[in-house]
Parts: structure tokens; sequence; C-alpha cells
């Protein structure tokens, strides 16, 4: 008995990475095996670029930087000792801040728990953690809730200030811009530690800064004496940061 053709196809053209617990079938893509073959020599040299790219190249030469944001995940892929430390040092931090606030050990000036959090970001730092929390989130079991200034629109900023109204004080704002002085962002920054101050409320005891080390954003929360501080890397995109 003959060996029907699509199973056979199929036996050929199924790839499987057990350790990602991937499996790949691409026989039914209608791509010819001598496409495929005549395709090789492009699969070899993006596998050859990717190799590079992971072991530190220059990949956007108008800015002289490398791109990592994988490193994130695996660290130990990262091409220099001083970058794995850095990326180690930087997850153990933020996992300590979160344990810390969910345990109620990080806390308002008032000694009250963090009921809450505003975002303060545009583009892919409101984006990006709008979708993890609309993703991820659940409106019964969260710790806190979530809330975001995403633009400058005066109305839409008031409004969502007007929604927390008397939990303002146990809301913990998180500030986010890898440039650290995007004019957007600031200026939403500007109107809600207004509103912080107008009720009473140290700002900067509220406020977390996640910016490039060295950022006007960074400086303003070193001199302020804001609550924390965590980087985000010149070598991590901002349209990548979110899910590395």
């Amino acid at each position: 008995m003959s060996t029907p053709p699509a199973w056979s196809q199929f036996q050929s053209a199924q790839t499987g990475i057990p350790s990602l617990g991937l499996t790949l079938d691409t026989s039914r893509m209608g791509c010819p095996p001598e496409t495929l073959r005549a395709l090789a020599p492009r699969f070899e040299q993006a596998f050859a670029d990717m190799g590079r790219l992971e072991a530190g190249a220059i990949a956007n030469p108008d800015e002289n930087r490398m791109v990592g944001h994988y490193w994130l995940r695996t660290p130990e892929l990262a091409p220099q000792p001083p970058l794995t430390h850095e990326i180690t040092e930087s997850v153990a931090a933020i996992h300590a801040f979160g344990a810390g606030i969910h345990a109620w050990r990080i806390t308002t000036p008032s000694g009250k728990p963090f009921t809450g959090v505003l975002s303060i970001g545009i583009g892919g730092s409101a984006l990006g953690p709008m979708f993890v929390a609309d993703a991820l989130g659940h409106p019964t079991t969260d710790k806190l809730r979530i809330d975001f200034v995403d633009n400058t629109d005066p109305e839409g900023i008031a409004r969502v200030l007007a929604g927390l109204g008397d939990r303002l004080g146990q809301t913990l704002c998180i500030v986010t811009s890898k440039s650290g002085g995007t004019p957007e962002t600031r200026n939403g920054m500007l109107v809600v530690a207004a509103a912080y101050r107008q009720a009473g409320l140290d700002f900067a005891r509220h406020a977390v800064a996640i910016t490039m080390p060295g950022s006007k954003l960074d400086q303003s929360a070193v001199a302020e004496g804001w609550l924390a501080r965590f980087p985000m890397f010149d070598w991590v995109g901002g349209r990548t940061s979110v899910l590395s």
C-alpha cells in the first residue's frame, strides 16, 4: 500500500520545539518543496543576522543602539556580564516592590495600603499596560484597581480624577516615559500632581517613575524623593518593552 501524499508531506513539514511546547505544521501552507529549498539561503541569513543581534550587534545604526528586549526574559543571553547583572537586579527590585505593595509593607504616608494604580503615559507606555491589564486582569480578584491617563485632554483627565475621588489618597501613580521628556506624559503628570497637592497629599510619596536612568523624569524623581524608580533600558524599544 502506498503512503498518501498528504501524510508524507505532513511528516516532512511538521516542526516541533519541545522546549517551548510548540509544534508547527507547514504542510497545509501550499508552499512547494522547491520554493522552500530556494528560500533556504535567506533563512540561513536571517538566523545568522538574529545571532548577531542577540550577541549585541548594533541594530539601530542611526542611534548606535543594540536591540535586546529578549535579554530581559533571559538575562544570561545578554552579551556582557554587567548587562546581565543590571537586568537581574532590576527585575528583582520590581518583584520586591510589587510584593511590598500587595503585602502592605509599602504604604501611603498615612500608613494606609495602596488600593489602586493610576498609570500615566502615552503611546506604547499607555497602550502596553492597558493591554496587559485587560488581558490578565480580573475585576474581582485583582489586588489593585488600575486607571489610566493616556492623553492630554483636560476633560478626560478630569473625568479620571473625578472617578478616583476619595480613593486618590490610596492610589499609586506610575509615570512611564522611556525618554523621560515626552511632553504629553509630563503634562499629564503635572496635572495629576496638582490634584494630589490640592487634596493635601504628597504626590512624591505616591509616585513611581519608569524611565531611562538619568532622564529628566528620573532626575525629577530623585530630586523630589519619589517612592520608587525603575529603569527602561536604551536597548529596549518602547514598542517591545511591555511584553519583554
